[in-house]
């Protein structure tokens, strides 16, 4: 009897293995427009493949309201680039404007079944971040980046990252100099707007100037570099060219 069998791999980021392709790592749907479009393509230049999206909330349940997507399923054909759209519903005015709010956009590749035995299929999922941001909140391009205002507080052997922001600020490094490598063992965290949450490292490990790295809207990965006094620590702003 032939049997199939189907393997789903879940990854934070497109994989070089995957036929379906997203043209980001992240979504910024700002809350001035009523939807956001994102390129996609089949990698594959012999199949078909199916690309499944939906959006989840924090805790990763699925849902189809304020954001939704369209259309949830398509066929792409092969060597095809196609988009996907995310759709802001009416409820979307009820969520607060004060502030960022983050869900997760996920896109499935579904393979074309395949016609040998006993063969191993593989779909492999790419789920990114998606922050709704109020159109009240809209950041200045050209202005000085609001990760700039995040300070540290010295709490034990650790530090606290403080943000009184209306974003989501990911720090995705930490180290005590912006040429050296990272401190082993720092894990990613995502600091919520006007929220805290402490480093997961020991503030010893990252000295008295640490250096965080965040991601920005784009996917860069700028640096910010402290100046601690006392138990304080602010960014050191940089200087303008």
């Amino acid at each position: 009897m032939a049997m199939t069998i189907t393997l789903l791999s879940v990854l934070v980021a497109p994989s070089a293995m995957a036929a379906i392709a997203l043209d980001r790592t992240r979504v910024i749907f700002d809350g001035s427009v009523t939807s956001v479009s994102l390129d996609v393509s089949n990698q594959n230049k012999q199949l078909p493949y199916l690309a499944q999206g939906w959006i989840e909330d924090e805790q990763g349940n699925k849902i189809q309201s304020p954001l939704t997507v369209l259309p949830p399923v398509q066929r792409i054909e092969p060597g095809k680039p196609s988009q996907i759209k995310i759709q802001a519903l009416p409820a979307v005015k009820q969520l607060k404007q004060d502030r960022e709010t983050v869900y997760y956009f996920n896109l499935r590749e579904i393979p074309p079944k395949s016609s040998r035995p006993n063969t191993l299929q593989i779909a492999l999922q790419t789920r990114i971040k998606l922050f709704y941001r109020p159109a009240g909140i809209a950041m200045d391009n050209n202005g000085t980046p609001p990760q700039e205002q995040l300070t540290l507080s010295k709490q034990g052997d650790k530090y606290v990252v403080n943000n009184p922001t209306p974003y989501y600020v990911t720090i995705v490094d930490a180290g005590n100099n912006k040429k050296g490598p990272g401190v082993n063992g720092f894990e990613p965290l995502m600091v919520p707007p006007q929220g805290s949450l402490p480093l997961t490292v020991s503030a010893t490990a990252v000295g008295s100037s640490p250096v965080l790295t965040y991601v920005n809207d784009y996917g860069g990965r700028p640096q910010l570099s402290f100046t601690c006094s006392g138990s304080i620590c602010k960014v050191v702003p940089e200087k303008k060219a």
